[in-house]
């Protein structure tokens, strides 16, 4: 969420909308671009970028904002996530010329409304203290912190080594997409986004034009799937990423069954990541972890990360 909150708009009106037509997500993917490009970070997660991207029926609303002038420009944008049970998720944008404006006030209580009583979770972006303001000016409390962590690709790397009876491949498109998840909901089981990846949800992914198969390691013990690291390379302007950066590599999501824990699996699975990003000839890797993964933020400091941003989480119970 990025937001201003301070002066009302002299006029404006927010639409309401079960889906956007062509000419308005090219609105709204331009306000992102212009958000991205002026606070340096993406305003929108991942999940809400690739449903702009790709559109599925009846899995997200939309609010628009705009002056009442006749041709005016998209001033506010906020996502409504409606594919998954519990409190709504939201995402909110503002131009960065129409911010402190009140679009975002505007457009987060009139979302609220509509779902009231249901529980509403915002996140704010790469610690936007405007848009904590608003936050907490409207009731929210915050719940959640994830950290963004960056390390430096020319910096020596410790080597791979091995794990006893394990192999490290690459991932098989049209070939291990069930296993694969099967491994993911095991892995993530308690995480409230990765844990409930669908079929839909990897398809879309892998229909990026960031991903590459090469980049995305899985571990395999008598032949079933204990662990993978997918990595990522985005921040070429024509990957779609909507991240406001040179081209950086990812450690996207790595995952242990917990069956196959605390045998050094992890730490192999992200080395060989790290090894393949800097073999690309990438200069900088980033990672997001939770801010309370104490073990695994220990984890990534040994191997040369460092804290560089956080996003935050917040929560309102009408």
């Amino acid at each position: 969420m990025n937001a201003g909150c301070h002066r009302p708009p002299r006029s404006h009106r927010i639409e309401r909308l079960d889906a956007l037509a062509p000419a308005d997500a090219r609105a709204v993917r331009a306000l992102v671009a212009d958000a991205t490009a002026h606070d340096d970070h993406a305003p929108l997660n991942e999940h809400a970028l690739l449903h702009l991207r790709h559109p599925e029926a009846g899995a997200s609303k939309h609010l628009l904002g705009r002056d009442d002038d006749p041709g005016a420009e998209l001033a506010g944008y906020l996502y409504r996530d409606v594919s998954r049970g519990g409190p709504v998720q939201a995402e909110c944008v503002v131009a960065p010329a129409q911010r402190r404006q009140g679009w975002g006030r505007a457009l987060v209580s009139t979302a609220v409304k509509m779902v009231a009583p249901r529980p509403v979770q915002l996140w704010s972006h790469g610690a936007d203290a405007a848009a904590d303001r608003l936050a907490e000016s409207l009731g929210f409390r915050r719940v959640r912190e994830l950290w963004q962590m960056r390390r430096d690709l020319r910096a020596e790397l410790p080597t791979l080594g091995d794990v006893a009876g394990v192999r490290v491949r690459g991932f098989r498109p049209g070939v291990d997409e069930g296993p694969w998840l099967a491994l993911n909901a095991r892995a993530f089981a308690h995480h409230p986004e990765q844990g409930q990846m669908t079929r839909s949800d990897l398809d879309r992914r892998m229909s990026e034009p960031w991903f590459d198969p090469d980049g995305f390691f899985v571990a395999e013990r008598d032949g079933r799937l204990i662990g993978f690291h997918w990595t990522k390379v985005h921040g070429d302007p024509g990957d779609g990423s909507g991240h406001g950066h040179p081209v950086t590599g990812e450690v996207y999501v790595v995952g242990v069954d917990p069956a196959a824990q605390g045998a050094g699996l992890g730490r192999l699975l992200t080395l060989t990541g790290l090894h393949h990003l800097r073999d690309k000839g990438l200069d900088c890797v980033l990672l997001f972890v939770e801010a309370d993964n104490h073990t695994a933020i220990a984890v990534y400091r040994r191997l040369g990360f460092s804290h560089v941003a956080t996003d935050a989480l917040y929560r309102l119970d009408p």
